[in-house]
This record gives C-alpha cells, sequence and structure tokens, in this order.
C-alpha cells in the first residue's frame, strides 16, 4: 500500500508535468483537469490522494463506484467523479445519480437512457461521446465518420448537451495522431472538452489539445 506521502509526491510530480505541457502550447495548467483514475484501488489508497488535494476521480465499473465512493464523499467535501468505463443502458439510474460527468456515451440507446433519467433525477452530468479512432472492433466508441450525426442526434433527439470527445488510442499504435483526429473532430463539431491521454501519454495528449486526462498508475502506483 502506499503511503500518504508517497501519494502526495506522486500527485505533485504529475501536476508540474501537466502544467508544464500546458504551458507550452500557450495554456494554464488550470486548463487541463487531471482525472485521477481509482478503479481497483480501495478507499484506503484514494483516501491520501484526496488529502494531498486531488478532488477528480474516475472510475470504470458502476458497481465497483458504488461500494466505494458514498463513504468518501461523506468524509470530503466538494469531490467529483467520472465514468471512464462501458456504459449499459441497464445502469443509466445508478449512473446519473453517482457520476458527475460520464465520458462513454456511444450509441442511441444509452442516450436515451439517459436523458430520461437526468429527466427523472434532476442531475445532468457532464456527457462525452466515446470516439473508437483507431475502428478497433473490441472497443466501444462510435466511428468517427458517425460522431457529427450521433452528437446532432444527442441534440435534437434527446434534449442532452454533450460537451466533448473521449478515446482511447490502440495499445499497439502512436498515440498522437489519434489524439489529432479527436481533436479535430471536437473543432468540427463545435466541442470544447477532450478526454483524452493516460500515464503513458498525457503529455503529447496536451499538446493536441486535452482539456481531461485520465492518470491512474503514475498516481496511485502499479495495480495489484
Amino acid at each position: 500500500m502506499e503511503t500518504g506521502a508517497t501519494a502526495a509526491e506522486r500527485l505533485a510530480q504529475i501536476r508540474s508535468r501537466i502544467a508544464v505541457a500546458a504551458e507550452k502550447t500557450g495554456r494554464a495548467a488550470g486548463d487541463v483537469t487531471l482525472i485521477a483514475v481509482s478503479k481497483t484501488f480501495g478507499p484506503e489508497a484514494v483516501a491520501p490522494v484526496i488529502a494531498a488535494g486531488q478532488l477528480c476521480f474516475g472510475e470504470n465499473r458502476v458497481q465497483e463506484a458504488q461500494g466505494k465512493w458514498p463513504g468518501l464523499r461523506q468524509a470530503h467535501a466538494g469531490l467529483e467523479l467520472h465514468l471512464i468505463g462501458p456504459l449499459q443502458s441497464n445502469k443509466a439510474k445508478d449512473v446519473v445519480a453517482l457520476f458527475d460527468a460520464i465520458h462513454t456515451l456511444d450509441r442511441p440507446k444509452i442516450a436515451r437512457a439517459l436523458a430520461r433519467e437526468m429527466a427523472e433525477q434532476g442531475r445532468r452530468p457532464a456527457l462525452f461521446i466515446q470516439v473508437n479512432t483507431g475502428a478497433e472492433p473490441q472497443k466501444a466508441g462510435i466511428s468517427p465518420g458517425e460522431a457529427a450525426a450521433f452528437c446532432a442526434q444527442c441534440r435534437d433527439e434527446f434534449g442532452l448537451t454533450i460537451e466533448g470527445l473521449m478515446c482511447i488510442p490502440p495499445i499497439d499504435a502512436p498515440p498522437e495522431p489519434h489524439f489529432a483526429l479527436l481533436a479535430g473532430l471536437a473543432a468540427d463539431l463545435g466541442l470544447h472538452r477532450l478526454s483524452m491521454g493516460m500515464s503513458a501519454d498525457f503529455e503529447a495528449a496536451i499538446r493536441h489539445g486535452a482539456t481531461h486526462v485520465r492518470v491512474g498508475s503514475a498516481v496511485f502506483g502499479a495495480r495489484n
């Protein structure tokens, strides 16, 4: 288990690297949101990172988040929780209740379910459309060529506000062409938020305009 000091040091290093990368593109460090990806780490590992000043976290699995975050939120004010893993329409009620942002919207069935739950619960998490920039059959996300039509459908048919796009580049490919593709798509669609970049490549993502970077192991250490 990582100590509080180690967690604080790692967090400080990542924040410093984000600031340097942002400044090189003419942006302020505050223009880039660090999402600390806490999947598989229990509350005892997350608490020192919160104590070091991190308030924004990402989770992949709804059920895991439900077991972890209500208690943490009770103990710490101001936490923000982002869903960065696959979303099933039958989990829409739980997701809208728990998360402040959803990065993995990628099909009409989910958009419809989210719209219904947002109206029911009076909560409106920030929404990102996931784009499968590498056309990987095993990976979630809408194809780049369908992004504009899906974005319009979310707005016009379901009454949803789309704030940005998200991608996960193929693990065996250079990430920068994928970041450039996502940034171009977002510009064409008039969207200003880009969720891209992880522990190994977040600085490259920032060079291409990332506003949200999803960093896990570089903050928390290696996963079991």
